[in-house]
Formats: structure tokens, sequence, C-alpha cells
């Protein structure tokens, strides 16, 4: 049984394999051919399963095949073989077909198990164990064969029900940060655009900034820890931090800074010590009398676009020409768009606690 279970259910959990249950089915195979860009009805592969399609098939291949071939019911589990493997997607009943073998679905003909409690069973596999090497593809078989563990129907239903509950919470986070980052962008647009429009003083990036080589704040070891008492390991990209390191010496300490990667251009606004892992970024501080933070948000604002792989820095960020309004402006703009980060932070914060909750919740509510 498991550790932890809703009040008035006391009964063993059944064990079964998959096969014993379900039988694993897929689509109809579709070639490039029958394909294309823009079409009536979406034909999800591996990559674009669950998010947004980039090849369709007419209404008439898809009506002859869905009539002629298997295809999911609502609610089966459909699961990636491939790619991204184990990735778990309750079928929708939209009118949508789906690569063959790559993506198979859970048919479900029985009254053992309830679909949506399925879902969070496949979701919480560790496919890794298939084997000792890195798992590249989920066989039929192998799904066949893996062992599951279930209560009676009332239980599933009541365990199902209150993870979807969870996972409408989660996805309703989601869109307030995403909606919040428009809301941002927005802000941060009409600021700038409105300096554009005025008789703004303007500077070039070498008049307002200093830049300093990464060389000795590199990090020497690659074996991060996940220890976040310790020194954080930075890229500039999406990611932000590696991991950890124990190293103590090479730490830049110096306060707020930009760090900018030369080639790719994105960046990152640093308020912490930090060590780096590439030479190609670039450590930004501002001269006396301009505010760094003022400065970042011109440049998220400009979205510089990098040219081909080459270091951008001096022949692109030092000749732009910034707005420069008077300190006392550019610090007050700066605070407005630093509180709209400090509510993404609290945000993105609570998503990451509710996704920790689920988290356990999987662990301590399934055997």
């Amino acid at each position: 049984m498991p550790t932890l279970r809703f009040p008035g259910f006391t009964e063993e959990w059944q064990k079964s394999a998959l096969g014993d249950i379900c039988t694993v089915q897929m689509c109809k195979r579709i070639f490039a051919h029958q394909t294309s860009e823009v079409g009536d009805v979406p034909f999800y592969k591996i990559g674009t399963i669950g998010g947004i399609p980039d090849s369709y098939i007419s209404k008439e291949l898809f009506d002859e095949y869905r009539c002629k071939y298997n295809y999911p019911q609502q609610g089966e589990v459909m699961i990636t073989c491939a790619g991204t493997v184990g990735k778990a997607i309750p079928f929708d009943g939209a009118d949508s077909y789906f690569q063959d073998s790559n993506i198979v679905w859970l048919s479900n003909p029985t009254d053992k198990i309830n679909n949506k409690f399925l879902y969070y069973i496949i979701s919480r596999v560790d496919w890794s164990r298939l084997n000792s090497t890195t798992i590249t593809r989920i066989y039929n078989d192998d799904l066949r064969k893996l062992g599951i563990s279930y209560p009676n129907r009332t239980e599933q239903k009541k365990i199902a029900d209150f993870l979807s509950l969870l996972d409408d919470r989660i996805a309703l986070q989601s869109k307030l940060i995403e909606d919040l980052k428009k809301l941002k962008s927005a802000i941060r647009a009409n600021i700038f655009q409105r300096l554009k429009n005025a008789p703004t003083h303007t500077k070039s990036g070498a008049e307002l900034l200093l830049y300093e080589q990464p060389t000795k704040y590199i990090v020497e070891d690659y074996e991060y820890s996940s220890d976040k008492t310790q020194t954080p390991v930075l890229t500039a990209n999406k990611s932000l931090i590696l991991g950890y390191t124990s190293e103590n010496f090479g730490v830049y300490d110096k306060g707020n800074c930009i760090i900018l990667d030369d080639f790719t251009l994105d960046m990152k606004f640093i308020t912490f010590p930090f060590k780096v892992k590439s030479s190609a970024i670039k450590i930004l501080t501002t001269k006396c009398g301009v505010n760094l933070r003022f400065i970042f948000e011109q440049l998220q604002w400009m979205g510089l676009t990098p040219l081909g792989h080459n270091r951008h820095y001096i022949s692109m960020v030092e000749p732009m020409q910034f707005y420069c309004p008077s300190i006392e402006v550019q610090r007050n703009i700066a605070q407005l768009l630093d509180k709209a980060d400090d509510k993404l932070r609290n945000e993105l914060q609570l998503l990451e606690l509710l996704i920790k909750q689920k988290s356990f919740l999987l662990s301590a509510m399934f055997i």
C-alpha cells in the first residue's frame, strides 16, 4: 500500500503487468509527402506533441485513416517512445494524427483502471531503469511488461481527480507567469518608446559601460554540485545557473553586473557573487552617473540579434546609442521594472513549490 491515502481506503492494491490490462496501439504510418506545413488536421511528432504542430494532413486522409485503422479514444494515454522518451499526454479527442511507432497510446477497454489514474502512473515511471545504458527508445514489449499497482476504481478516481486539480493550479500559475512576462515587456516597450520619441540625450555604449574579461572567474572543476550554499556557476543563456562549486577563489563579488555572452548576446542581470564557465562571457558595469539596471532594461528592449558566430560586444554594443535621461528618471524606471521582476520571481517560486508538491504526492500516493 502507498504511504499516503485518503481516509476510508484500506484495501491492498493489486499488481499487474500493463499488458494484462491495456494494449499498445499506434497510428497508421504517414509519409512525408502526405504532410504539409499548412492543412486541415495537425500531425504530431515526438517533438511537437503536447505543443504546437509543424505539420498537417488533409481532412480526407484523416477521415479515411481514422475509419480504417486504429485511433485513440478521448482520455487514453499517449506516450512518446523515442527522442524525449516517456512523455505522457492524455488524448484530448480533438481531430489530430500521430507519428507511428514514435508515439503510441494505451488502449484501455477493461474497467480495471481509470485512464486519468493510468496517466499519473505512466507519468512517474523512471524509464532509465529499463536498462543500464542511456535509453533511446521504449519498445512495445517494455510497455506490456511494465509492472503497475492500482487500488479499486473509487480510490483511483479520487486520487486522479485530486491530482487533476493540482495540475489545473499549476497550469493556471504557468499562465499567470506568461501574462506577467508579457505585461512587463509591454511596460518596458512603452517606456523606451516614449524616450525614443522625446528629445532625450543619447550616449554610446562605450561612453556608458565598462567591461571585464571573465578569465579569473572561470570555474576549474566542471563537476558541479547541487548544494545551493556554494558559489553558483553562471551562463548568460536561459538556464543561468549551471550548478554550484566549492571553489572559493576567483569569485566575482564586486556587486551588481550584467553578464553578456559575446557570441549569442544573451544577457542576465546579476546581484550575487558567482563564477562562470565560458570565456565568451563579458562582465558589464556602468560608469559613474549611469544606472546599470536602466541600461540592462534598455538592452532587453533593443532585442539584439547576433550576426553569425562572432564576438559582438565591441563591434555592436559599444557603438550603439542609448537614451540617457537624468539619473533620477533612470532610477525610477529601473525601480519600476525591478518591482515587476520581483513579482515574477515570487510567482515562479510558487510554481516551483506547486511542482515539488505534485512530485511528493506522486511518490507518496502511488506504489
